[in-house]
């Protein structure tokens, strides 16, 4: 496939370059400034800004889906979801957050007592984001894969568990996954499509 990449600067968008480039998918990464981004067969990098959709309109259009792993709070989901639409593109899919997960039934993890203060900003922004999706325009064929607590650089094993909208947890206790395996579990989505107009889950 064909697809647009907003955020490929960041840890999670340049481990997606990666995973996506690896299985021969065409890819044209998009940020506001791409001077350190190498170059890669099968990689266009282009320099644009997610909240301005007249500007993001020409960078997508004629791709087969656009992946947003840019930041919550320097994102606007009615921006994405138009420019989406403008450009003629089928699907949007985005890296999502965990803070609005339900933690236990019923209770949102950034609703926890102990939902760390540093990262609320980012977490409310995020959620706030997929209820944007989720109320907004559904002309625009979307998917919103939110990762486990802990998601850090690490090992690519190919392994991971999903769920719907639970915070997953192993036996152990822990919520996690390595970026690595999450771009492949995006990736698996992009090529399945199996959660259209839905919010997953990720974990191990």
């Amino acid at each position: 496939m064909k697809v647009a990449l907003i955020g490929i600067t960041g840890r999670q968008g340049s481990r997606l370059a990666t995973e996506l480039l690896s299985r021969g998918h065409e890819v044209t990464g998009i940020a506001r400034n791409t001077a350190n981004v190498a170059a890669q067969k099968g990689l266009t990098v282009k320099e644009g800004d997610a909240t301005q959709p007249s500007s993001l309109v020409p960078l997508i259009a004629g791709h087969d889906a656009v992946i947003s792993a840019g930041k919550f709070q320097s994102s606007n989901a009615a921006a994405l979801t138009s420019a989406v639409a403008q450009g003629g593109v089928k699907r949007l899919l985005v890296v999502g957050g965990a803070a609005s997960l339900e933690a236990v039934p019923g209770k949102r993890l950034l609703d926890s007592p102990e939902f760390p203060e540093a990262y609320r900003p980012e977490a409310t922004a995020g959620a706030a984001f997929l209820d944007a999706l989720r109320q907004g325009d559904q002309t625009v064929d979307w998917t919103f894969l939110s990762p486990p607590a802990l998601l850090e650089p690490g090992t690519r094993t190919g392994k991971y568990r999903l769920g719907t909208d639970n915070l997953i947890v192993d036996a152990a206790g822990k919520s996690s996954i390595s970026m690595e395996d999450y771009a492949i579990a995006l990736v698996d989505e992009l090529e399945k499509h199996a959660h259209s107009r839905k919010r997953f889950s990720v974990g191990y």
